[in-house]
């Protein structure tokens, strides 16, 4: 196995992408391209993406606009852009269009988090061309809380600019995460069980910062478009589809929020959809404690999908 960093042009026409890519040592057999969360970066994934590179999958990602080394300048970390939703879609699609070019194996494709959004809204557009998609770390928020966020974020805009770091918008999407483990050990114990994990993520300073109103804005998008009814529809009923939580991610309300995305599609006639919840595991299920256990199974599911057994 071994991995090869690369930089493709944006879809926003100034910035240069950062993205990775896992490369199994022998035969591919299949590309999982990987849309990652919030305020983090693609090489967080080194241990999941080297794990399903030793089984044979090529495993590739690229750092969203503003974070990881997909930024021009400091100042643009946490922004999108303009017209940042579809920024970041379309770089997930020249993504694959890259990789796609190069190998003609079946492409499946992972979203967490905020990168879950990501996926949601990307298979109404190109689910077409992918044989599976893994949700994970994902939940279903009530539109009016995200309409909320769109119309209060515009507003504070109106006097700040784009550009502002609002720490009120910040609460309101994130800051209740932590609610439900204090006393807790840090701001951040709802990422995972593995302290390890969580002081690693507290001490990179390439996640150290809070969206500004472009990108909570954008995010907000996201989550509305995924989910109107007609772009759902529009996705091929033979996608095979798995979610994975955990059953204390606040994301995904305890599971809750699971099991109502999940009946989404189920609901619009997509016909092989899985969804499991990991017991006592926090949001970020790759990073838990049992999270061998989960890189298994997730290459067990692309191995089903690829043998049609």
């Amino acid at each position: 196995m071994s991995s090869e960093k690369f930089y493709y042009s944006s879809s926003d026409g100034k910035t240069e992408i950062h993205a990775v890519k896992w490369l199994p040592k022998h035969e591919v057999k299949a590309v999982l391209q990987i849309s990652h969360g919030m305020l983090e970066h693609i090489e967080r994934y080194d241990d999941f993406a080297s794990f399903m590179a030793e089984q044979g999958v090529l495993v590739v990602g690229n750092d969203h606009l503003g974070h990881g080394s997909s930024v021009s300048d400091e100042g643009h970390r946490g922004y999108f852009g303009e017209d940042g939703n579809e920024y970041l879609i379309e770089d997930m699609k020249k993504l694959m269009n890259i990789i796609k070019d190069e190998y003609t194996v079946p492409y499946f494709i992972l979203g967490h988090s905020m990168g879950s959004f990501l996926v949601r809204q990307f298979i109404t557009l190109y689910g077409g061309q992918l044989s599976g998609a893994v949700i994970v770390g994902t939940g279903q928020q009530p539109k009016l809380l995200v309409c909320s966020g769109i119309a209060i974020s515009r507003m504070i805009a109106v006097f700040r600019g784009w550009n502002y770091r609002s720490a009120f918008v910040d609460y309101l999407a994130v800051g209740s995460n932590n609610n439900m483990f204090k006393p807790a050990r840090t701001e951040f114990d709802w990422l995972t069980r593995d302290a390890e994990i969580v002081d690693a993520y507290i001490s990179d300073k390439r996640i150290r910062f809070v969206f500004t109103l472009n990108a909570f804005y954008h995010m907000f998008r996201s989550i509305l478009r995924m989910n109107e009814q007609e772009k759902i529809n529009s996705i091929p009923k033979e996608l095979p589809m798995i979610f994975l939580s955990g059953e204390k991610d606040p994301v995904g309300n305890s599971g809750r929020g699971v099991y109502k995305a999940s009946d989404i599609y189920r609901q619009a006639g997509i016909r092989n959809i899985s969804m499991k919840l990991y017991k006592e595991d926090r949001h970020e299920i790759l990073n838990e404690l049992d999270r061998e256990q989960i890189y298994t199974e997730i290459s067990d599911w692309i191995k089903s999908i690829l043998t049609g057994k």
